[in-house]
């Protein structure tokens, strides 16, 4: 690791003068000391966010939840309100990690996760940090992408922005130019041959605010389910974060988000469609589990991310369609 400068601010605001493509904000550091370990990252400056302790909030509001960047994910989990109203978000948060770790990883880390793939923290210069081949593809794979996005089949490994997706949550980001406000679905984007991230915060952009739309409907449900290879605090093979509007065994308003079966967490929009406002039998389950993979081709070592993904999609609908009674 090389040397830097460390930077302890009070505040948001002072963090954007500071910022530039040498310097990077440090917040619970789970993700980021081990790529600068790893020598992934090496900036010049860290500025220490842990003293903005205005950054650290969960608020219930008339508009929904409004949640500061610096909440850790332990805080989410074990919110009472988060638990009852944004069920999927508070499981994705339980799910994510170690206790140790939620107990410091806050969200707005989170959602700003690297990959987690052995070539992008190993010694290769890979195709996402700057290079002209993915190793992935013709080598080991079979945690990575069966949904093509872009040149690297590296999958996003974050838990809790699925469940933000399904639950249309939006950021809100500062930088030199002021406030804007981001869906999480539009933030969280493919890397492209400009762009070689997972997200669109800019180098001298910080995020403060997550917030949540309260729903209008008082039989909104949502959950977050997680398959491992092993037991607990393990990245997902496959997860799956379904919201809707719950009476009886019909769904509506339905929203389906896959995660870990690409660079970015997928709506399902075709399994969405084929189970809205119809009766839930075994059939349309199924026949919305097969919807979500229709588009996938999986590479040469994860063809079992396929029915991996059909059952959970199924489960998840069992599930909701049981919360009702």
């Amino acid at each position: 690791m090389q040397p830097f400068i460390h930077i302890d601010i009070a505040s948001a605001e002072e963090v954007i003068p500071l910022l530039d493509a040498r310097t990077r904000p440090l917040a619970g550091g789970t993700d980021m000391l081990p790529l600068m370990k790893e020598g992934i990252v090496a900036p010049e400056r860290l500025i220490n966010l842990k003293r903005a302790t205005n950054l650290r909030y969960i608020r219930v509001a008339d508009d929904g939840l409004h949640i500061g960047a610096l909440t850790t994910l332990d805080d989410l989990e074990r919110h009472p309100d988060v638990r009852r109203d944004y069920t999927a978000l508070a499981q994705a948060s339980a799910l994510a990690a170690s206790p140790q770790l939620r107990n410091m990883a806050t969200i707005g880390g989170n959602i700003l996760q690297q990959v987690r793939c052995w070539y992008y923290r190993g010694d290769f210069h890979c195709w996402l940090k700057g290079g002209d081949l993915c190793h992935a593809r013709d080598g080991r794979n079979e945690y990575h992408a069966i949904v093509e996005q872009s040149p690297c089949v590296a999958v996003y490994p974050s838990d809790p922005p699925a469940a933000l997706i399904a639950l249309d949550a939006r950021l809100r980001i500062i930088g030199p130019q002021g406030e804007r406000l981001v869906s999480v679905a539009e933030f969280l984007q493919p890397p492209t041959a400009q762009r070689r991230s997972l997200h669109g915060l800019g180098p001298n952009e910080l995020i403060i605010e997550v917030h949540v739309p309260k729903s209008a409907a008082p039989a909104q449900r949502s959950i977050y389910l997680k398959a491992m290879d092993r037991a607990t605090w393990a990245y997902a093979l496959v997860s799956v974060a379904v919201t809707a509007e719950v009476a009886a065994d019909v769904l509506r308003n339905v929203r389906i988000v896959v995660g870990a079966v690409a660079n970015t967490p997928m709506r399902a929009t075709t399994a969405e469609a084929l189970i809205e406002g119809q009766s839930l039998t075994e059939e349309l389950i199924r026949e919305a589990g097969r919807a979500a993979v229709a588009d996938a081709a999986p590479l040469e070592h994860n063809g079992y991310k396929l029915p991996l993904t059909r059952n959970l999609v199924g489960q998840a609908l069992r599930d909701l369609r049981g919360s009702s009674s």
